[in-house]
């Protein structure tokens, strides 16, 4: 494990497999085979060289927030989807459903 530092513009999962080879060719030397390996190899032995670990499988905290929010999509649209229910308020569940949706998309985003 030598001390190498890199400035990188971007994160490592970001960039492309071009640009990852490019890195490892011109800045870490210590990794051979660079040339022949695709984007997940050049991201996991450039990690290992920087001392890097994944932190993978770890809880949103919005998670409680996102489940509320689907369980509440999934009672517009069986409410929506019911006899009896006019045009207008067919289109204002639409629309509710369509909002819950992108914020839970943010949400998961973002954590």
């Amino acid at each position: 494990m030598a001390d190498i530092t890199l400035d990188l513009k971007k994160p490592l999962d970001k960039m492309t497999a071009k640009e990852l080879r490019d890195l490892v060719i011109n800045q870490i030397p210590n990794i051979q085979g660079a040339s022949g390996m695709d984007k997940e190899e050049l991201i996991k032995a450039i990690k290992e060289v920087l001392g890097i670990t994944d932190e993978e499988g770890g809880a949103s905290p919005y998670k409680a927030q996102i489940l509320s929010m689907k369980a509440q999509m999934k009672e517009m649209r069986a409410k929506k989807a019911a006899e009896g229910v006019s045009r207008k308020e067919k289109d204002i569940l639409r629309r509710k459903v369509n909002k819950l949706k992108k914020r839970t998309r943010n949400m998961a985003q973002a954590s």
